[in-house]
C-alpha cells in the first residue's frame, strides 16, 4: 500500500516522518529528491536549461538557485514550466525507489495523490505554523503568513485526505501514529 503524507509549511509533517522513521518505516522526501535529481540527472539538466537558459547551472555544475528563483517567480506560467519537467521525474523516482511511504508539501497540488492508495495530513493551528516557521527559517511573521498563504488552505487538504495527524504541540503525536500504523 502506497501512502502519502502532506501537510502546510509548519504543520510538522518532516517531524512525523522522522517519528516513523524511529519506527522503521522509510519515507520518500520529494523536496530532497527534487533537488537531487535537479543536481544529478542529465536529462533533468538538460531540459530545465533549455527552458530557463544559460545561466540555470553555475561553472561548478550546481544549480543557480537565483537564476531558477527568478524565473520561477517571474510568472505563474514559469512555476507551471518547472514543475512540468521536475515532478514527473520525481514521480518516476519515487516509483522506482521501492518506497511505500511518501512525503510531500504539495502532494494533492502536483497530482501526486494519484498515484497513492491513502493520504494522511499533517495538521496544526495557523499560529502555530507561523511561529514554527518564523523559527526555523528566521523570517518575519508577514513572510511566514505569505508562505502559508502560496499553498492549498489546509481545510481543503484535510478534506482530501484520508487520514488526520493533529500535531498543534499540545495533542500527543505518538498515539496518533501508533493508530495509524495499525
Amino acid at each position: 500500500m502506497r501512502i502519502g503524507i502532506t501537510g502546510g509549511i509548519g504543520s510538522g509533517k518532516s517531524f512525523v516522518c522522522q517519528l516513523l522513521k524511529q519506527r522503521g518505516i522509510e519515507v520518500y522526501d520529494c523536496d530532497s529528491a527534487a533537488k537531487r535529481l535537479m543536481r544529478t540527472s542529465a536529462p533533468l539538466r538538460q531540459q530545465l536549461t533549455a527552458l530557463i537558459g544559460p545561466d540555470t547551472y553555475l561553472q561548478n555544475g550546481s544549480l543557480n538557485k537565483a537564476a531558477v528563483a527568478q524565473f520561477l517567480l517571474a510568472s505563474e506560467a514559469n512555476a507551471k514550466a518547472i514543475d512540468s519537467i521536475v515532478h514527473p521525474a520525481v514521480f518516476d523516482d519515487y516509483e522506482k525507489s521501492g518506497i511505500d511511504w511518501v512525503e510531500s508539501a504539495i502532494l494533492f497540488e502536483s497530482g501526486l495523490d494519484k498515484l497513492l492508495d491513502k493520504v494522511i495530513v499533517v495538521t496544526a493551528p495557523e499560529d502555530v505554523r507561523i511561529q514554527r516557521v518564523m523559527q526555523r527559517d528566521h523570517i518575519s511573521e508577514a513572510k511566514a503568513k505569505e508562505w502559508i498563504a502560496r499553498q492549498l488552505p489546509q481545510e481543503t487538504v484535510r478534506a482530501r485526505a484520508d487520514y488526520e495527524i493533529i500535531n498543534d504541540g499540545q495533542t500527543p503525536l505518538e498515539p496518533q501514529i501508533d493508530n495509524l500504523i495499525k
